[in-house]
This record gives structure tokens, sequence and C-alpha cells, in this order.
């Protein structure tokens, strides 16, 4: 298998990190200037309190990016590395990925929780397996 075939999820997961990052500035600077908030309002925690879903969750969401997805990313690079890429690991990545872009979908949009939660589920528990099958591969 060629080892450059993980990182067409890998980028495709920083690709939707930025769209996720385009559309929270889209949804949170006209609420801001039709809001005419003034720069006490804009402190982190009271931009939050006042914040409604349709601008918090795109930012929620942006920061949700930075969690078990940097485990992702990680590991593709230490597989890489260590010439470890395999069709398991490939379609392994695309799961990941490809439930985090539902997940993101529905955190900005709908936001139905138990939904939402089954696809942070699905997509983290693949990252697990992989993480779980390159430990006991060293």
């Amino acid at each position: 298998m060629k080892q450059t075939a993980i990182f067409v999820p890998f980028f495709t997961m920083i690709f939707l990190t930025l769209v996720v990052w385009i559309y929270m500035y889209a949804r949170r600077i006209p609420f801001i200037q039709k809001s005419n908030l003034s720069p006490e309002q804009l402190t982190p925690m009271e931009f939050a309190r006042i914040s409604p879903p349709e601008v918090a969750n795109p930012s929620d969401n942006l920061k949700n990016l930075f969690e078990i997805p940097t485990i992702f990313y990680a590991l593709v690079l230490y597989l890489y590395v260590t010439n470890q890429v395999d069709m398991v690991y490939v379609m392994a990545a695309w799961i990941f990925v490809v439930f985090r872009v539902f997940h993101s979908i529905v955190h900005c949009t709908v936001n139905i929780i138990m939904l939402r939660f089954w696809l942070y589920f699905v997509s983290t528990v693949t990252v697990w397996f992989m993480v779980i099958r390159a430990a006991l591969r060293l």
C-alpha cells in the first residue's frame, strides 16, 4: 500500500477544521455587528453567555476539532514515519473523518444531542482502535 494514502483523510480533516472556522466567523461577525456589542461583551465568558446557539455551536465545534483529532494527526504522522500505513488504517482514518464531518454538520446546524453523541462516539472509538492497534504493533 502507498504510505501517502493516509494523508487524504488527514488533509480532509484539516479542511473540515478550516470550513468550520470560516462558518464560525460567518455566524459570529453578523451577530456582533447586528447586536452592537460593547468591548466588555466581547470577553470570552460574556460572549459565550450572550451568544445564541447558531453562534455558539460552531465555536464549540471548532474547539472540539482541536481535541481528539490531535491524536489522529499525531497517529497518522507516526504511521507514515514508521511505514505502517495499511488498508486497515486508511479505512479507519476514513471512518473517523466521515463521522467527524457528520458530527460537525449536526453540531453546527440542528444540534440533535443524541445523534451528535453517537457520531462522536463512533469516530472516537475508531481513533482509539487505531491507537491500540499501533501500540500493539510497537
